[in-house]
């Protein structure tokens, strides 16, 4: 069977990039043998030494298509935001960029015509189709799978190695140094760092154990594992931040140097924490990825009032600046990027840290280390005989640390530092429980900024809706506006996975220290009445400045509510 007018035209193609010569195109070409599907390819790349991604240009060519080396392509958890991840699977397809309106879409059938309308009615916007390589989509995207959720092969070794039946396994079977467990622990970590994680949970139940990762400010389970499995899993994180594996009683502190376990050039640390818990050891990691810059301060959410007041506080030759909010409210984010704003060659900045959690040109920052006695009150002493313009103090715990911390506040220092505290107010409160002065307070006090994050609605599917009764009454109260809002699509999108919500937005208390303030701070004020003089001066409370991104269309109303509720 001779060849078709299509294959004829690839071999035609070839001849003109110079790849087959007249007499070896005309050889093919004369063949009596059938060359269809994937033979001609076979033909030419054993017989003629024709590379694959020479014969996908021909096919191109021919098809008057555009070619696309896929192998080049690097697939990242973005690549699917538009088009799902189970949908170019199925179809073979991969989303590759976007021009203008326009989507460009590797395939590797040029014949298929109906996913090209899918896509288009699934996006809104018109393809562009790209041949590619049916191999090389097939290895990107089973890549990325592995990227971003690839577990079942290590999970299918577990219960292998592991098995079901618990009668069977001796503890001593269970080695944190075994191929499957070290792959686990890798791959546990890569997962969540492609899926945008901030912390991983690993915790213990009755029956197995279950790791989780804190996505947006909410925690998702991810895996549930052999409960025989947690010990040694466990065992190979302690390892990988060199802590001690046989002490299982006490909670121990760690920090893993991820870029000499990964094969993919994953420049991340991991602070760890474990801990004993009921049914066994737990363990907490937050990622700290090195390889992400901070934001400037616009970026942070901060409204334009309160972005002008802080940018001059920051810009202070002294005084103090604090910071309040729980754990993993954007709080060190907000402090590297106000120290980005004012680090410039004549100012001499020095920060205490525990831990390091982005490295900036021009800072000279010092990791603490309370094993050896190096601590934030020592760090502190230290630095106030070596000159700085600007220290930066990671968090106050103790008494010791708060009081030099206001000594070096008052004597010529710019100091930034953090506080475990609900709102604003009430860091002076915490301060005076600490034994500070109130008068000390006062005069060193410049603001005091108490931060939380609220998940960020998807623009993409987000729904206008009409607020009503209780929701109309706490935007009325909070604002004094009650127009239109949006809501989270339930179903979500590709690009948010479906979750409605995709990023977050920081929401501020920016209390500025004035002489009212500061008379009542003197006269021992409780935090209700500073919070009343501080709100006559002009301060918006968490809750009014939650309010403001919910009216601005950044967030939701419930996504408010759920993370500070209305003022009283």
């Amino acid at each position: 069977m001779p060849l078709g007018k299509i294959q004829l035209q690839i071999v035609s193609k070839l001849v003109e990039m110079g790849r087959l010569s007249e007499e070896q195109g005309a050889a093919v070409a004369a063949r009596p043998e059938d060359l269809s599907g994937n033979a001609l390819d076979r033909l030419l790349q054993e017989e003629y030494r024709v590379s694959p991604f020479q014969c996908v240009v021909a096919k191109a060519r021919a098809l008057s298509l555009a070619p696309f080396n896929v192998a080049h392509f690097r697939v990242t958890p973005q690549t699917f935001e538009r088009i799902p991840k189970e949908f170019c699977q199925q179809n073979l397809v991969l989303p590759v960029g976007q021009v203008g309106d326009m989507l460009l879409v590797a395939f590797a059938n040029p014949f298929e015509v109906t996913v090209p309308v899918k896509i288009q009615e699934m996006t809104g916007k018109p393809v562009v189709r790209l041949l590619a390589r049916e191999k090389d989509l097939k290895d990107k995207l089973n890549k990325g799978g592995e990227n971003a959720a690839g577990f079942d092969d290590v999970v299918s070794q577990i219960g292998a190695e592991y098995g079901e039946v618990e009668a069977e396994i001796k503890d001593d079977e269970v080695s944190e140094e075994s191929g499957p467990i070290i792959q686990l622990a890798n791959r546990i970590i890569e997962d969540a760092y492609f899926s945008g994680t901030s912390d991983i949970h690993v915790e213990p139940q009755e029956k197995d154990v279950i790791v989780r990762n804190r996505i947006d400010g909410v925690c998702q389970e991810k895996l549930r594992l052999p409960k025989k499995v947690g010990p040694a899993l466990v065992a190979r994180l302690k390892i990988m931040c060199n802590l001690d594996i046989s002490e299982r009683r006490l909670p121990q502190d760690g920090r893993i140097v991820f870029k000499q376990y990964t094969k993919k050039g994953l420049d991340i640390d991991l602070r760890v924490s474990t801990a004993p818990l009921n049914h066994g050891e737990g363990v907490v990691m937050r990622i700290l990825d090195k390889q992400k810059s901070t934001l400037p301060l616009p970026a942070l959410g901060f409204s334009e009032e309160n972005l002008a007041k802080y940018r001059e506080c920051i810009r202070q030759p002294y005084g103090m600046i604090l910071h309040c909010g729980p754990t993993g409210s954007g709080k060190s984010m907000t402090l590297y990027s106000a120290l980005n704003e004012v680090n410039t060659p004549d100012l001499v900045i020095r920060t205490a840290e525990d831990p390091i959690e982005y490295t900036l040109p021009g800072l000279n920052q010092m990791q603490m280390h309370r094993q050896i006695g190096l601590t934030f009150a020592s760090a502190l002493r230290a630095f106030l005989r070596q000159d700085p313009d600007i220290i930066l103090v990671g968090e106050i715990r103790d008494k010791e640390t708060a009081g030099i911390a206001v000594e070096a506040a008052l004597t010529g220092h710019l100091l930034i530092s953090t506080l475990h505290t609900n709102d604003a107010p009430t860091t002076i409160s915490r301060l005076t429980e600490m034994g500070i002065e109130p008068f000390m307070i006062s005069s060193s006090l410049l603001c005091v900024c108490a931060q939380r994050l609220v998940r960020r609605v998807c623009k993409q599917c987000r729904k206008p809706h009409q607020p009503e009764g209780r929701e109309r009454e706490i935007l009325e109260k909070g604002l004094g506006w009650s127009g239109q809002i949006y809501r989270a699509n339930p179903k979500g999108c590709p690009k948010c996975g479906g979750s409605g919500y995709k990023g977050r937005v920081g929401i501020h208390e920016l209390m500025i220290t004035n002489e009212e303030l500061i008379a009542a701070i003197n006269q021992g004020a409780e935090a209700a009445e500073l919070k009343k003089i501080a709100m006559r001066s002009g301060m918006k409370t968490l809750h009014q400045d939650s309010l403001l991104k919910v009216k601005d269309g950044l967030s939701t109303l419930e996504e408010a509510i759920a993370n500070i509720p209305p003022d009283l």
